[in-house]
């Protein structure tokens, strides 16, 4: 059980308060800070804090014991690598529209990739490791996010409620087949358009999408962040993507899951996020990175309607966020101002703890104790004995713990 050191990576979308704050650092920092990973990825592995002070890189302890460190269950599935990665997101500008493969896809489009001899970190590489990337994230602030694709006939209402002339002839193309298969015409001919015909209709959707917040439509927030996306983006055919997704606001507690497949673009808030432990995504655009556009068109899952948000199930103080994802399981313990029990937590595999609000204090069988502060985490092997977690000094305490799904 050992204190983690983890990096912060500077995003320009990235906020220069949120992460800070959470850390106890000087509000604001000179640079954005957009997110905190927490695990053993390559490109930024976190670093365990020994007794005696000194640092080793998580990357490294996993490498040299995966059956200690992870137990023998996950490190023969995982082929002995850590399978999630734990961070704090900190949104201030939107990022990326992107989806991400199943393992399946990952796979295939890996080997295909490996034998054409294209560079691991090569602008142009879809598909950096053959695995899959599925995520869940959890506000920890209003959060707000684009994910899945809308139902048809509420797709059908925004197109009508914003129409002009040069919208009205792809709006037909849903309208005629309002289903999964019309979805997938009308997003295929808008992010292929060509450049001058993107040049005629952007500005007219843009407009119209102006008028219809003046006059309080029915559509007011949707069209802010259409108008919000085409100023930070205005020759970028993801501008008329994003109509087709579900506009969500998420409160503190609430989450999402993304599969492999699922579109999304995130705007604003700061969340924890859980995601396997890839580099795999295939973008849609609203960025100047690489645009795939037949491979993203072989991996976007076209399924529609509203996109599902959970709160956790909850077992006492702890909520658990159950996805289908066997790289990953989320879980949220919570203690009200004065409550001072205790919770134990108990796993097979890996954890990672992190305190959100208040300071905790961390129990092992054996009598090992560490302290976690706000913004701090801990590392837990899966040889560690079980242990207990109670809030130090009385205040409302927030814990995140993640495991592997199979835990």
């Amino acid at each position: 059980m050992e204190l983690l050191r983890n990096a912060v990576r500077p995003y320009a979308w990235g906020s220069r308060t949120a992460i800070p704050e959470l850390l106890g650092r000087p509000v604001p920092a000179p640079h954005p800070e957009a997110e905190l990973w927490m695990g053993a990825h390559p490109g930024d592995p976190s670093h365990v804090i020994g007794p005696d002070g000194a640092e080793r890189s998580l990357l490294e302890l996993v490498e040299a014991d995966p059956a200690g460190q992870l137990g023998e269950r996950c490190a023969r599935r995982w082929g002995g690598r850590l399978p999630f990665l734990l961070k704090i997101l900190a949104a201030e500008e939107p990022l990326s529209m992107q989806a991400h493969p199943s393992a399946e896809q990952a796979a295939e489009g890996h080997a295909r990739e490996e034998r054409a001899g294209i560079p691991r970190d090569a602008a142009n590489r879809n598909y950096p490791d053959p695995t899959a990337k599925p995520e869940l994230v959890c506000a920890l602030t209003e959060f707000h996010a684009l994910a899945g694709f809308r139902a048809p006939e509420r797709t059908i209402a925004l197109l009508q409620a914003i129409e002009t002339p040069g919208l009205a002839k792809y709006a037909v193309l849903l309208e005629a087949q309002p289903d999964p298969a019309g979805l997938r015409a009308l997003f295929t001919t808008w992010i292929t358009l060509p450049q001058a015909s993107l040049d005629e209709l952007l500005p007219e959707v843009l407009d119209s999408c102006v008028q219809h917040v003046k006059g309080h439509g029915e559509f007011s927030e949707e069209c802010r962040t259409i108008l919000e996306l085409g100023e930070a983006h205005p020759r970028d055919a993801g501008v008329l993507a994003a109509l087709l997704l579900n506009r969500l606001t998420l409160r503190a507690g609430e989450a999402i899951y993304l599969p492999a497949g699922n579109l999304h673009l995130y705007l604003h808030g700061t969340a924890v996020e859980i995601l396997a432990n890839s580099d795999n995504i295939l973008r849609c655009g609203l960025t100047p990175k690489h645009v795939d556009v037949p491979e993203l068109l072989r991996v976007v899952d076209f399924a529609c309607g509203e996109m599902p948000v959970q709160s956790g199930r909850a077992n006492g103080r702890i909520a658990v966020y159950h996805t289908d994802a066997p790289e990953f399981e989320l879980s949220r313990v919570e203690w009200a101002a004065g409550d001072g029990g205790e919770v134990a937590l108990d796993c097979a595999g890996p954890q990672i703890l992190l305190c959100t609000a208040g300071d905790l204090l961390v129990t092992a069988a054996d009598g090992e104790q560490v302290e976690l502060r706000r913004g701090h985490s801990v590392w837990l092997p899966a040889a560690d004995p079980a242990v207990r977690v109670r809030p130090l000094h009385g205040a409302a305490s927030q814990l995140f713990r993640a495991t592997p799904g199979t835990c």
